[in-house]
């Protein structure tokens, strides 16, 4: 009997030994799940902060890169000379007409200083030209493209060609312009070509008639176009109305 009962009381010891045990792994688990809660709230908390800080970086960062690409974007804009209406259309062609150099002579020896005629257009009705004096070729033309960017002036074309016979003056230049038919081409030289192309005219007959400087050459061609006028413009200006307006 006594054995018995020391068989019957010894699994009871162990299972009073056992429940501790288990209540106390069992604790350790809330804790440890308790623990890993919060730490999990503290992470998402912190990974909150840290998006908000690589946030507010990446903010600051885009704002440090569009500050330097501004400046960049002035400082070309500077340097191209181009005005709202240019950025907005189409592409200019230039084209240097005529270099001169000046020398100058000086107790050292003899200094140099250049000037430069160019015309720009856009092929499409709007010419221009610009002048400019440095002491450096590059300079000088660099000068006279930005003069004749913001110098842009439009001009009446008829498809191809011009409305109708003009004669240009400047000064000794004397330029005279009669319209082609189509594939006559440009049949003109030098500063007369040069203004020509520059405002989209592809059929036209030139002659200069006056001085042979370059200048006034191409002034009076400038001279010429402006004077131009399509049917509709002198209709307008007569208060009358064309053909296909009266049939409508």
């Amino acid at each position: 009997m006594s054995d018995e009962k020391n068989q019957n009381e010894t699994p009871a010891v162990e299972d009073d030994d056992k429940t501790p045990a288990v209540a106390a792994e069992a604790e350790e688990a809330g804790q440890t799940v308790e623990a890993a809660s919060d730490s999990e709230g503290g992470t998402v908390e912190a990974g909150a902060i840290l998006a908000d800080i690589e946030g507010a970086d990446d903010k600051s960062s885009e704002e440090k890169d569009a500050a330097p690409k501004s400046r960049k974007l002035r400082e070309a804009e500077r340097l191209l000379g181009e005005d709202a209406k240019t950025e907005s259309g189409p592409e200019l062609h230039e084209k240097v007409v005529h270099i001169n150099r000046c020398a100058k002579v000086v107790k050292g020896g003899r200094r140099f200083s250049f000037s430069a005629l160019v015309v720009c257009g856009d092929k499409e009705g709007r010419v221009g030209y610009g002048f400019g004096k440095a002491n450096e070729v590059s300079e000088c033309i660099r000068k006279a493209s930005d003069a004749s960017r913001r110098d842009l002036m439009e001009v009446a074309v008829d498809g191809s060609s011009i409305p109708h016979e003009v004669i240009g003056e400047f000064g000794g230049g004397r330029v005279l312009l009669r319209p082609a038919s189509p594939g006559t081409g440009i049949i003109a030289g030098g500063g007369v070509r040069a203004v020509v192309e520059a405002a989209g005219i592809k059929d036209v007959l030139a002659k200069s008639l006056g001085s042979k400087n370059q200048f006034n050459v191409v002034k009076a061609t400038l001279d010429a176009l402006q004077q131009l006028r399509t049917r509709e413009q002198i209709y307008s200006v007569r208060g009358k109305k064309t053909r296909d307006k009266q049939a409508i």
